[in-house]
């Protein structure tokens, strides 16, 4: 599973450049945002630089609020401990943070879709960033751990799993994870036209 390509696109978000596909995002915007708390967004890739200045000073980084910071304690049971800011597949611990720089180019990029990301100061985030870490600092990881962040995503309130990675042969494991995701009425975006 590879996360690096080339892909281009074209749209607008007030004066960023975005996409001119019809896709009826106020409408969507609306009914989504209605009075609801923020929507998690998760990112499964390479990690999220948490401390990158957009993320911390916007708030837009999921906090999981079962859990109590550093007691080394499972407190919300779902067989993760710590995990606070989401969870590192690749080291199997509780910290996502990005070292290869993908993960939070898409981050951003999301972030983007819903607010002005280069206002300043920086208005508070509409939505939740759920960094997700499966791939290494080469772009690379397993199908298994994109997989265990797939139902980690779901089963801990993601309502939109941002999946920009390729590659690997067929898994009736990953099919059966994106059906999943499907059965609980979350949203799974797939990169399309890497390779």
């Amino acid at each position: 599973v590879d996360a690096h390509s080339t892909v281009g696109a074209s749209s607008t978000y007030g004066s960023l450049a975005q996409t001119n596909a019809p896709i009826q995002l106020s409408n969507a915007w609306t009914a989504e945002t209605n009075g609801l708390a923020p929507s998690i967004v998760a990112i499964i890739d390479t990690g999220v630089d948490m401390n990158h200045e957009i993320f911390a000073n916007s708030g837009a980084i999921w906090t999981n609020t079962g859990e109590t910071p550093n007691n080394g304690i499972d407190d919300d049971g779902n067989g993760y401990i710590d995990d606070v800011r989401g969870w590192n597949f690749v080291a199997n611990n509780n910290s996502p943070m990005d070292d290869d720089n993908h993960g939070t180019h898409v981050a951003g990029i999301v972030l983007g879709a819903t607010q002005d990301i280069l206002a300043f100061p920086i208005g508070a985030a509409k939505i939740r960033i759920m960094p997700l870490k499966f791939l290494d600092n080469r772009g690379v990881g397993t199908t298994s751990d994109a997989v265990k962040a797939i139902y980690y995503a779901v089963n801990n309130g993601a309502r939109v799993l941002n999946n920009s990675w390729g590659g690997g042969g067929y898994s009736q494991a990953l099919v059966d994870a994106v059906a999943y995701t499907y059965s609980r009425r979350v949203v799974f975006v797939a990169a399309a036209g890497n390779n």
